[in-house]
């Protein structure tokens, strides 16, 4: 609560600029905005979300670097921050650069973030493991296929939220798959993996002041692959079952890592499979997530990353604090974040969302879309395919089933039809093996 308080404090009247005006975004300009900051949005889209709830809206483009920069200057602005954008980073860094103002970032540390084939490689320099891959031609010729044992993971480099990836079990789908990542791709680059239907986690990393730290680890479940494409995430739950084995086995390596590339601020999130303690890396994103999982950790691990990093923007420090003092990677509380998948359809109802909200251990409800929205076929297999998410706390594993069965009762989701979108939700049951 104090340093609730010291950040309230500090902050009050400093002027924050977000760039791109997503629904996601509306998270930071209203956590802004309740530490006292007053908050301008910049997007090219007058009807963007974001812009309903600030204090400003301009129509400046966030990839539009001078113009945003003559903004900065225009209106004094304090700081900016993009936070779940990654397409949007580079311009980000540059922004910051160029106005003289805070970026947690370097432009070498976001291409770590956002190509995968640089963070594999600084995963191997470290002696980190990583999901095996295939160095394919393009075209793909009969000596490629002869080095391949399939079933693989086709995906662009330098893409997110599962766009352009495909499971490839047979030549024919790979020569389709590589073609639709490459698409995908700005650097026209393609990673051909070996496909790991192993158990899946999200490790949170914390960096203050050069100091980096462990902040929580997820189990991150999936399911609901549709025609190739790979499953989808449907929960997570904190903390992870595998949390003390990644503790031994690979944390101080992790953290040895992130310090050689001179991180000084920020978050950090890592997926990755595991099984039988060990854990196999794939990607990292130097960013805040679409998980929403601040929600959670600022009740279980003593840490609200998204305030922290608001802070940075505005004044260069995350906090008056040393935050890995107070932030305990394990918790004697639950956490768990339910992820709704729908169909592609046009939504002609949503319900449950102010119901949900009410109940004991809520912590948030975010919905992604509104009645009328449309979902392409295009979506499935990625998570555009997402139509909602809660978070959600309790003391103990049983109280958590009993919530998310709540939970799983009382959303629904109807075409304009009125049949169900939803697409098959998580089995609470798996928390408790």
């Amino acid at each position: 609560m104090y340093l609730n308080k010291v950040i309230k404090m500090n902050l009050k009247g400093k002027k924050l600029l977000v760039l791109g005006g997503t629904k996601l975004s509306g998270e930071i300009v209203q956590k802004a905005k309740e530490l006292g900051i007053y908050v301008i949005v910049a997007d090219y889209d007058e009807n963007a979300p974001a812009k309903i709830i600030s204090d400003k809206a301009s129509m400046v483009s966030a990839i539009d670097v001078a113009a945003v920069v003559k903004l900065i200057k225009d209106e004094r602005i304090d700081g900016v921050l993009t936070g779940f954008i990654e397409l949007l980073l580079p311009f980000y860094q540059q922004i910051c650069e160029k106005a003289q103002l805070p970026c947690y970032a370097s432009k070498e540390h976001i291409e770590y973030g956002t190509n995968k084939n640089k963070f594999k490689q600084l995963c191997r320099d470290f002696e980190v493991p990583v999901v095996e891959d295939y160095k394919i031609n393009n075209p793909i010729s009969k000596a490629d296929f002869d080095t391949i044992n399939f079933p693989v993971l086709v995906k662009p480099s330098d893409n997110t939220a599962g766009r352009g990836i495909g499971i490839c079990y047979i030549a024919d789908e790979l020569i389709e798959n590589y073609e639709k990542a490459l698409s995908f791709s700005p650097s026209n680059q393609v990673i051909v993996e070996k496909y790991m239907p192993w158990k899946e986690v999200t490790i949170f990393y914390t960096i203050q002041d050069g100091n980096v730290f462990l902040t929580s680890i997820a189990d991150r479940y999936v399911q609901n692959s549709q025609n190739g494409s790979i499953p989808l995430p449907v929960a997570y739950l904190f903390p992870s079952k595998h949390l003390e084995d990644y503790i031994s086995n690979l944390d101080r390596k992790v953290i040895n890592m992130f310090k050689s590339i001179g991180v000084q601020n920020g978050m950090i999130f890592i997926q990755a499979f595991v099984k039988n303690g060990n854990f196999v890396f794939y990607e990292m994103g130097f960013r805040l997530t679409a998980t929403l999982e601040y929600h959670i950790l600022s009740k279980t691990n003593n840490i609200n990353i998204l305030e922290h990093l608001i802070r940075f923007a505005v004044s260069g420090k995350m906090s008056d604090n040393q935050i890995y003092k107070t932030t305990v990677p394990n918790s004697d509380k639950f956490g768990c974040n339910i992820t709704f998948l729908i169909k592609p359809g046009i939504i002609g109802k949503i319900e449950g969302e102010h119901e949900i909200s009410k109940l004991t251990g809520v912590t948030a409800c975010f919905i992604s879309y509104k009645e009328g929205d449309e979902i392409p076929e295009q979506a499935v297999g990625t998570l555009l395919q997402v139509v909602g998410r809660v978070l959600l706390v309790a003391s103990s594993k049983l109280e958590l089933i009993n919530v998310m069965d709540s939970i799983h009762r009382i959303f629904k989701v109807y075409s304009i039809t009125g049949e169900s979108m939803l697409l098959k939700t998580f089995d609470s049951k798996d928390l408790m093996n």
